[in-house]
């Protein structure tokens, strides 16, 4: 019976990184439904897919604090953990960007180039796994947060995020969003030092860094919508490259 409890106490972590993965999946089909409206709770295919991305990212905070707490590591739920997050926050967020651009009606050849997202998140992944400097803070933009930002980026050129009813921006430049396109996803393989939001302690002093993040996020979100998480990701940028410097 201990064993049994055992080992389905080991199984929680796991199953939560499961729930991620389905997530992910999920958000992939929700971002080809964008021009589609009213396709679950009143949402479109686009909002839906930034529900889905958005509940991956709840899962992925879980599964490691699940594990934490019950004390259930394993070799196994490391690689899950990874295949799930290249899926939620790689392939969702590419397919997202890479359905907008044919429904704003790009070039052809340009939807293409959004697939660099998910194929440089799996070369950061693939990287963090082997490499033990990153146990508490990151080298490189973290894959969640590439995700974050391509939720909000998909909600600023969209007009879809505003507290009030919005019409799209016209005449947003294509260069520029393929320019961000690639240069956030190189961000995630660069070697610039990124400060962990996980909180070790309560200490004000040690977390003043992510107590303004924090803070900073949910103001601009509460002032921009949805398009202010993206201003969040790109402030969370600049504050690591400045700290990067000032330790330099």
């Amino acid at each position: 019976m201990t064993i049994m409890i055992k080992r389905l106490i080991s199984a929680i972590p796991n199953s939560i990184t499961c729930c991620n993965l389905l997530s992910g999946c999920l958000a992939c089909i929700a971002s080809f439904h964008q021009s589609e409206t009213d396709v679950l709770w009143g949402l479109n295919g686009l909002q839906l897919a930034w529900l889905l991305i958005g509940a991956a990212t709840v899962f992925d905070f879980c599964d490691g604090l699940a594990a934490r707490s019950l004390h259930a590591y394993s070799a196994l739920g490391k690689e899950l953990d990874s295949l799930a997050d290249l899926v939620s926050f790689g392939l969702a967020p590419g397919l997202m960007m890479y359905n907008l651009l044919i429904n704003l009606g790009a070039p052809v050849w340009a939807p293409y180039l959004c697939l660099c997202i998910p194929v440089i998140g799996a070369v950061r992944l693939a990287r963090f796994n082997i490499d033990t400097r990153q146990t508490t803070s990151f080298i490189g933009l973290p894959i969640p947060s590439n995700a974050i930002f391509w939720i909000g980026y998909t909600a600023w050129i969209t007009g879809a995020s505003s507290p009030v009813e919005a019409t799209p921006i016209s005449g947003w430049p294509l260069w520029l969003t393929l320019v961000l396109v690639v240069g956030i996803a190189l961000m995630m393989v660069s070697a610039l030092p990124m400060f962990s939001l996980k909180f070790k302690s309560m200490n004000p002093k040690v977390n003043a860094l992510r107590y303004f993040i924090i803070g900073a996020a949910a103001a601009l979100v509460s002032i921009f919508g949805v398009s202010g998480f993206a201003l969040a990701i790109l402030l969370y940028i600049l504050l690591s490259t400045i700290e990067w410097m000032r330790a330099s």
